[in-house]
């Protein structure tokens, strides 16, 4: 990875020391067979029972590439601005584990894919001390996934399973610029949203469909750079952000006794809290990297790269800039409601039965009410039992003054629950079928004001003395006598001209 140089910023130093981090995204591009082979590409399955002839690295087999790799990868190149590989070739990269059958992997070396790009990121999202940043990416190469040795399926043993073996990745390589674990959870957050945004990959982390490697070293500030040591295989952005901080700690420790860095691989133990070596770190000669004799070079023509440009979908940044500027939404709304295209679509679905005009109450009910009731019940948008339609029928019972905003949740819970049916107009349906109307009629909010005042003369009293809150109790009896149906907004006016 070639460094980026960036003033330092000064809160970012670690006890005087700048943080170097690089860092590479092994991500599983999500075609339903494997990169060389018919075999398919599923999770979860029995163990060796996913592995073909190619993929066992069997005498005399060829590899044939996937053709349906290259418009994912293009696409990944074109979300982050980068050069394309328009002729690309395999190498292989020699080395010896368990769960390598061939004793080599087919990777990109020479010639990738994809070439220099980058990506913005938001560091700190919504806090006092956030900040945007450019990181730079070095490369995307295509190559196969490795099997997995499993060490707990039988006592005393170690288990290979080969059904992840032949799995098409492109592995992300950014530039060394990020300087701090922040810095490096927003890049691979940021990563994470591009390729699930892009229909690429599904990006689960606890399956192995993405995970990272972090480089990471340390040095005084315009000195040379510190020994890189590598974390492997982290999958999850809490253990990276632990794992990373903890390795900074041990790297100056090691300096200020008066040691030095080894460079290695290491990996994150969560429970110690810690990093432990896992073997000295090799280098790139160390893995005698050779043209693969068995695959021809890919050439792709402009045709096909202008067709996938056409037909990609707007980008998170653009979305959001578009969120903020068209529809005047804040810059955190506008942040959370494009956390997914998936939330982004069902926004704009909403809003599309609504108007450009009601935005922010569109986005309040998405963040809030629904929000809430998807994350109680581990779901997401995807999985939302509410249809944008029928959220959008809610809303306009709130526009129009059918419901207050206590009732619109009453009637948000039943549908909810199903109540009212899959059809546009639950909402008109469950009030109906509850008698949740808002009360709007005058005459009839003035008799019950009245009531209320004629019942409740002290706390009258109490507000003519001047004690504000007494307001507000009166306000909550005349609801309850309405039963919650009352206008607020008439409530408060006609009470506030009956008590002068």
């Amino acid at each position: 990875m070639e460094m980026t140089e960036f003033a330092v910023r000064e809160e970012l130093l670690v006890d005087g020391y700048e943080v170097i981090i690089g860092i590479e995204i092994h991500c599983q591009l999500n075609t339903d067979s494997k990169i060389f082979s018919s075999a398919p590409a599923d999770f979860g399955n029995e163990p060796n029972t996913l592995a073909n002839i190619v993929d066992l690295g069997m005498p005399g087999v060829l590899p044939v590439f996937n053709e349906g790799l290259i418009e994912r990868a293009l696409k990944f190149g074109l979300g982050v601005n980068a050069e394309l590989g328009l002729h690309n070739t395999f190498d292989r990269k020699n080395y010896f584990y368990p769960d390598l059958p061939k004793g080599y992997q087919i990777t990109q070396m020479a010639n990738p894919i994809v070439g220099k790009g980058y990506i913005d990121i938001l560091v700190n999202e919504g806090e006092a001390n956030e900040y945007a940043k450019r990181i730079g990416i070095t490369r995307g190469h295509l190559e196969e996934d490795a099997g997995k040795s499993v060490h707990d399926a039988v006592d005393g043993m170690t288990g290979v399973d080969l059904n992840r073996a032949g799995t098409p990745l492109i592995e992300i390589v950014s530039e060394p610029d990020m300087r701090s674990a922040s810095e490096a959870v927003a890049y691979i957050k940021a990563i994470h949203q591009l390729v699930t945004w892009l229909g690429i990959s599904d990006a689960v982390m606890a399956e192995g469909s993405f995970r990272c490697d972090c480089n990471v070293s340390v040095r005084k500030p315009g000195g040379p750079l510190g020994t890189r040591c590598e974390l492997k295989n982290l999958n999850s952005f809490r253990f990276i952000e632990r794992a990373i901080n903890r390795e900074i700690e041990r790297q100056i420790d090691i300096i200020e006794d008066g040691g030095k860095i080894v460079q290695a691989t290491r990996l994150y133990d969560p429970e110690a809290d810690e990093t432990r070596a896992m073997r000295t770190k090799e280098e790139a000669n160390d893995y005698r990297y050779f043209p693969d004799p068995d695959l021809l070079p890919i050439r792709i023509d402009q045709a096909t790269v202008d067709a996938i440009r056409a037909a990609m979908p707007e980008l998170p940044v653009a979305r959001r800039d578009r969120f903020e500027k068209d529809l005047g939404l804040s810059e955190y709304d506008a942040h959370v409601l494009t956390g997914s295209r998936e939330l982004a679509d069902y926004f704009e679905a909403v809003l599309a039965q609504l108007g450009a005009g009601h935005a922010k109450l569109a986005a309040n009910w998405i963040m809030g009410e629904l929000m809430a009731a998807l994350n109680k019940d581990e779901k997401t948008i995807v999985d939302t039992p509410i249809s944008a339609e029928q959220l959008a029928g809610l809303l306009k019972r709130l526009n129009d003054n059918t419901l207050s905003g206590k009732l619109a949740k009453q009637v948000f819970a039943a549908m909810y629950e199903g109540e009212g049916g899959d059809s546009a107009d639950a909402a008109d349906k469950i009030i109906d079928a509850k008698g949740l109307k808002q009360e709007t009629d005058t005459g009839a909010i003035k008799a019950m004001v009245e009531e209320v005042i004629a019942n409740n003369q002290a706390m009258v009293d109490e507000y003519r003395g001047g004690k504000e809150k007494a307001f507000n109790g009166l306000v909550g009896q005349v609801m309850k006598a309405s039963r919650g149906k009352a206008n607020p907004q008439q409530v408060n006016e006609i009470l506030k001209g009956l008590l002068g």
